[in-house]
């Protein structure tokens, strides 16, 4: 294989905390075999439109701390780029040409699942040299035991829950917490666990509002002062199936797709007449995306990124470099778009819950 001359890097989807720790480890690792890297700007917005500057070793040093990402992100995909006046079209073409034009030996592509669907399709369509990261909040990139933004994210998500545990305390109130997770359930079910949730609802587990005021109840009588919710905003009611209000549903698979009306406050409305519990709901939305990531999360973003630049020195492509095991591991991307990792229903997590005695709203 020809020596690796320039590669480029783009970040698509959702922001994520690490998302720059993951571009100084990658661009940090080739660099030092004097490869040139160029930073695609706005995700694959960027590649179609060839918009993309070369970045200098000063410009990936001191970002490993910093949130968002230095590239810039959208959730524009290739092959359904919106048209002027309604409809899209495909422009994979465009984003295949510019690839050739800026020179790139491998392109590396961090983002979630639809990320990771829309670079499998450049690698099948357009013979593009790929590689790519996990990174979601969410956890559900499938073929990865974690992804990084995960942990800040429910480090965020847990400190609320802490915080909110004291007025409640104080007013004998009912929190119902909004936490981002619209199809896995992952984020709110850990940071209920660790925040000492009374209720966890999950977008695996459909739920009844009746079971949850009977928990809350029970709660009462066990003399509970307050109770506190766990709610991830694509948590399902038995009977009404996923809630895709207006078409609303997440466009990327990174999960921050706006719901109305927010379950939370139907939820609220129904524990309130049903239990007369003074209830309140907190919801958290981009907070919980936003500030500095955790040294968990950099660790794992440094991991990752450091072993797609080694895969691109060795010519290794067509890889998600995934955590398995505490190891960064190239996995076929063939096996990982398309598909979601989701709650199972015999996961550790869920069983701690249900011996715990928490109301799963099952």
């Amino acid at each position: 294989m020809a020596k690796i001359e320039r590669i480029g890097i783009l970040t698509s989807g959702g922001d994520s905390p690490g998302l720059n720790a993951a571009i100084r480890g990658v661009a940090k690792t080739v660099m030092r075999e004097d490869v040139e890297v160029l930073g695609i700007q706005d995700g694959f917005a960027g590649l179609v439109e060839n918009r993309a500057e070369r970045l200098e070793w000063n410009q990936v040093s001191g970002i490993l701390t910093l949130g968002g990402t230095i590239l810039g992100t959208s959730r524009n995909k290739p092959h359904k780029w919106p048209k002027k006046g309604g409809g899209t079209e495909d422009r994979t073409d465009d984003a295949v040409k510019s690839y050739k034009k800026m020179g790139l030996d491998a392109l590396v592509c961090l983002g979630g699942g639809g990320t990771q669907k829309n670079a499998f399709r450049l690698m099948e369509k357009g013979g593009l040299r790929i590689v790519t990261l996990p990174k979601t909040i969410d956890n559900d990139v499938f073929g990865t035991d974690i992804s990084f933004g995960f942990d800040t994210a429910m480090t965020i998500a847990c400190e609320a829950i802490d915080r909110l545990h004291t007025t409640a305390s104080s007013h004998h109130r009912c929190m119902l917490v909004d936490i981002m997770g619209h199809r896995a359930g992952w984020l709110a079910l850990e940071a209920g666990l660790a925040g000492g949730a009374d209720v966890i609802l999950i977008p695996e587990i459909p739920f009844s509002f009746r079971k949850v005021a009977n928990a809350l109840i029970k709660r009462e009588k066990n003399n509970k002062r307050f109770s506190i919710i766990a709610v991830a905003e694509g948590a399902e009611i038995v009977g009404e199936g996923a809630r895709k209000d207006d078409g609303a549903e997440d466009p990327e698979g990174d999960g921050d797709a706006l719901l109305a009306p927010s379950l939370s406050h139907r939820l609220a409305a129904f524990i309130q007449k049903e239990t007369a519990l003074e209830t309140r709901v907190t919801t958290l939305g981009h907070l919980q995306r936003g500030g500095t990531p955790t040294p968990t999360d950099r660790a794992l973003a440094t991991l990752l990124g450091a072993k797609a630049g080694e895969c691109i020195l060795h010519g290794e492509f067509g890889v998600m470099i995934a955590h398995r095991g505490g190891q960064a591991v190239p996995v076929p991307l063939a096996e990982v778009a398309g598909k979601k990792k989701l709650v199972p229903m015999d996961d550790p997590l869920i069983k701690t819950a249900r011996l715990l005695g928490l109301c799963l709203g099952d």
